[in-house]
């Protein structure tokens, strides 16, 4: 059960559940005080070890599920079969006088499958005295389990077969036929092979018989290897699917794989929520405030027992995102706002804006709807042809007072303005006024200044400016936007 702990955890891990060793002692201490005769208890004392969150929880009791119910249908055979070994003579005497009646047509069937692996096994036995190889397998313990329908012994086997072909590694499933021939060979399937051509060979009646077994054999090792794929590379598989489209370009990114877009995006927001998050320390320094020290002291005959000291006040930062929702961009808008709006518990307060030809605030938007839904209208109401100049100047009637040295401005787009008037100055009064101005593109620098690209000329007013096509970029910009405001 240790060994099987260990590899639980394994699966936990692959299922982005983080489990230190720490964690890992503690559910061994768990494991041997509840036992494991109790599945419920079990699996509950292993979650209040093992699980953090209610994310968690849903994480682990879904791989609990996968991973122990296999484990005790295996228990469940080879317990079948050490008893049926035992019964088998009581059995057989209290079956035949207990169906006498109606039921004795599926007994005769039992007996008739008992019988056919009887006669199957005398007709191969026979053919062993001209195939060294089939007698080789009769002396075996892999063709008399398959004779007697042993599952417990073969599942042992397989087990086993497949920890030396390191099994648990399997990833893709262009995997399962390489792990399915090295179990198979790891079992003795090869002299399976050899005794099918002896008899071949010798033309043999029994050759279908023993045929018959290999094919058995081989569709038991593929449904396990097929199990095992599911239950282990499961996790690694998402992993590596989401590893593959936070490198993807957002606007390649297809419908069908949105929503785990989307989640990974919260996923990230939160990580970046952890890192950042705000910790309250008691000031300790600084200037002391003798005035309301002194005050403190008067209830206690004027002994100073507790210091005050004075505490700069910071005016609140605030952040502003423009973001362009024209056909080209409107992807990546869509996720930059999803990214913000998920970190206002660390961000400070937050304004955005959309454009295309012309702007508008949307930030009631986000308060009122859902931010998915939000999104959606942002698009609708501002999506069209792109008009950068258009768009800073209704920005300068609607904001460019509210611009200090306290506020971020962070603008998404490509800086095509189709060859209209960029309106460079608005850009550096924004700039003069602002902290800080961080200009985001989708495009590669490489594309920057080529056909209607301002994007030169816009640099010449920004703070920062990056590519960002990509959920790593953008985490990347987010993350030391949050830096900055710190």
């Amino acid at each position: 059960m240790q060994s099987s702990l260990l590899r639980f955890i394994e699966i936990l891990r692959s299922h982005a559940l983080p489990v230190s060793p720490a964690e890992t002692l503690d559910a061994a201490a768990a494991m041997e005080v509840v036992g494991y005769s109790d599945r419920n208890t079990l699996r509950n004392a292993l979650a209040l070890t093992l699980a953090k969150s209610d994310r968690e929880e849903h994480t682990f009791f879904y791989c609990f599920d996968q991973f122990f119910d296999q484990q005790a249908a295996d228990f469940s055979t080879e317990t079948e079969d050490a008893t049926s070994e035992a019964g088998d003579a009581g059995g057989e005497a209290s079956e035949a006088a207990a169906y006498d009646g109606p039921d004795a047509a599926g007994n005769g069937a039992g007996q008739a499958a008992a019988g056919g692996s009887a006669s199957d096994a005398a007709e191969l036995a026979a053919a062993a005295d001209s195939s060294p190889s089939l007698q080789q397998l009769l002396d075996g313990e892999l063709l008399p389990a398959l004779l007697e329908n042993e599952r417990g012994t073969l599942s042992t086997a397989m087990r086993r077969a497949g920890q030396d072909a390191g099994l648990s590694k399997i990833r893709l499933f262009t995997q399962k036929g390489q792990y399915t021939r090295r179990i198979l060979d790891s079992l003795g399937e090869n002299l399976i092979r050899d005794a099918v051509i002896e008899l071949e060979r010798a033309d043999s009646a029994a050759i279908d018989t023993l045929r018959r077994y290999r094919d058995v054999l081989r569709e038991q090792v593929r449904d396990f290897v097929e199990q095992q794929y599911l239950m282990n590379a499961e996790g690694h598989n998402s992993a590596f699917m989401e590893d593959i489209l936070s490198k993807t370009r957002l606007s390649n990114i297809d419908r069908r794989h949105r929503d785990r877009v989307q989640e990974q995006v919260r996923r990230m927001a939160r990580r970046l929520a952890s890192r950042h998050s705000a910790r309250r320390r008691p000031v300790k320094r600084g200037q002391l405030n003798m005035g309301k020290t002194l005050r403190g002291g008067m209830a206690h005959d004027g002994i100073l027992f507790k210091t005050h000291w004075r505490s700069r006040k910071r005016d609140k930062a605030q952040l502003l995102a423009l973001c362009d929702v024209s056909g080209s961009v409107a992807a990546y808008a869509s996720f930059l706002l999803m990214f913000l709006y998920s970190l206002q518990d660390v961000l400070p307060r937050t304004r955005s804006f959309a454009f295309s030809s012309h702007l508008g605030e949307i930030s009631d938007l986000f308060r009122d709807e859902p931010l998915e839904r939000a999104i959606e209208l942002a698009n609708w109401r501002y999506g069209g042809a792109t008009d950068y100049g258009s768009s800073f100047r209704d920005f300068s009637q609607l904001a460019l007072d509210d611009i200090n040295r306290n506020t971020s401005v962070i603008i998404l787009g490509d800086a095509r303005n189709n060859r209209g008037n960029p309106e460079l100055e608005i850009m550096q009064s924004i700039y003069q006024r602002s902290k800080q101005v961080i200009w985001l593109n989708p495009e590669s620098r490489r594309a920057w200044g080529t056909g209607d690209s301002e994007m030169l000329r816009y640099q010449t007013a920004c703070h920062y400016c990056a590519p960002c096509s990509n959920l790593q970029q953008l985490e990347r910009v987010v993350d030391q936007l949050l830096k900055s405001l710190r």
